[in-house]
């Protein structure tokens, strides 16, 4: 169950206006240039626009002080849901920031204020076909490559996401292969896979996208898999946190493990039964996605009451950013021969957002495409020649800001650079 924004209102009320929220840990800082974390508020200034505005005006709203206007909606959705503010306030003040953020589009949703067109177009795309794009649902594997043959039964499902199997399906195609080529048994849920729901609940559409999740979670029970691969990092967020957290779960009760094929692949190398025998001589630099890091964390669920000052009764685990998938890609590019990884001044769970997340992408394209030219900046900053990630979404917008720029910097995805080394 998701609470409602009068829940937390002791967490809007608790916001000091400390800013901590703007800047990357400080310890971390190296230059002013790239000392700042919070997307919307860089590109527009206005408090409005950041984590302690949106805080006010949550409050602002549950005390009937504030209206749904244009302006308030703008800020809203503006928001890329990164989650860099809320475990930076969790260093200091422990408050529920990207809980707030969350509740207060659903919010909108509930009153009818929201969301911003284009999600409601995503959304009717989603009811009518499975999948974002409104393409045919027959479709989702079709990019199956002839010589693969995925098991009827088997420990592990790969969840292919929409994204994956309908704009980029090089990537679903490197997977394949790649667990192919590690002698991995696995199966895919054809017809039984949906959207996963994470632009629908990322944009406050709950009731959809619980619908979604009630749908796959039966999908991946009935399979019989102990284990759902992805490679998709929203997926994979939306999977291992978004679902347990709908229906009142903690992530270890879901009945299935969840994990980025990085994560699957790393296993394999460092036990040895798994090598990249390639050379691959390129100077890359990582991009961490924001829903393979910081809020990738597993999630705890927890009953009780918020009180002022950061306060929970009962005592509540808090999800700081730190049990992020940071390490497992990194070190498989360190595997590869011939790959030189430099890292960016932001990264792990200082890392700048790509700019896709929240629905950004969808609603306002310039904010999205800003916000990945500024990523594109820091990568270049590095003297690499490539910036690789692990979600396509985070290379669909990294990509087309380096075309419209015309960057000569490369973008990938880590499975394209795996597959070159075996």
């Amino acid at each position: 169950m998701v609470l409602k924004l009068e829940d937390y209102k002791n967490d809007a009320r608790g916001c000091v206006r400390c800013s901590n929220c703007k800047f990357i840990e400080h310890v971390w800082i190296k230059s002013d240039r790239f000392a700042k974390q919070c997307p919307m508020n860089v590109r527009y200034a206005f408090k409005a626009y950041s984590a302690t505005g949106l805080m006010h005006m949550a409050l602002a709203l549950i005390d009937g002080r504030l209206d749904y206007t244009p302006k308030f909606l703008d800020a809203v959705y503006k928001c890329n849901l990164c989650g860099a503010c809320d475990v930076r306030c969790k260093r200091w003040l422990s408050l529920e920031v990207l809980s707030v953020i969350e509740t207060l589009r659903a919010k909108c949703v509930e009153v009818g204020k929201g969301p911003m067109l284009e999600h409601k177009v995503m959304a009717e795309n989603v009811t009518k076909s499975k999948n974002r794009y409104g393409a045919p649902h027959d479709n989702r594997f079709k990019w199956m490559p002839k010589d693969i043959r995925p098991a009827q039964k088997a420990d592990i499902v790969y969840f292919v996401g929409c994204t994956t199997a309908y704009t980029q399906p090089e990537l679903a195609k490197a997977t394949v292969k790649l667990l192919t080529s590690s002698n991995s048994q696995f199966m895919v849920l054809d017809g039984d896979e949906w959207c996963c729901g994470n632009r629908l609940y990322s944009t406050g559409q709950v009731d959809l996208a619980k619908e979604m999740a009630e749908h796959n979670i039966k999908a991946i029970e009935n399979s019989g898999a102990k284990t759902v691969i992805a490679s998709c990092a929203q997926c994979y967020k939306t999977l291992k946190v978004d679902y347990p957290k709908l229906f009142d779960k903690s992530t270890e009760d879901m009945g299935f493990a969840v994990l980025h094929v990085t994560e699957y692949i790393d296993q394999l190398v460092k036990s040895g039964t798994f090598k990249f025998k390639n050379n691959v001589p390129m100077k890359v630099t990582y991009h961490d996605p924001c829903h393979l890091g910081r809020l990738s964390e597993p999630w705890y669920h927890w009953q009780g009451e918020h009180k002022e000052g950061g306060i929970s009764e009962p005592a509540k685990r808090w999800r700081c950013g730190d049990e992020g998938v940071y390490e497992p890609p990194r070190d498989i590019l360190k595997n590869i021969p011939g790959i030189e990884l430099v890292e960016m001044e932001r990264s792990r769970d200082n890392a700048w957002c790509c700019g896709a997340g929240g629905g950004v992408d969808l609603a306002f394209k310039d904010l999205a495409l800003w916000t990945a030219g500024e990523r594109l900046e820091e990568a270049k900053a590095t003297g690499a020649e490539a910036i690789v990630s692990c979600c396509p979404s985070c290379k669909e917008i990294l990509k087309r800001a380096a075309q419209e720029r015309k960057e000569r910097l490369k973008v990938y995805d880590i499975t394209e650079i795996m597959l070159q080394a075996i």
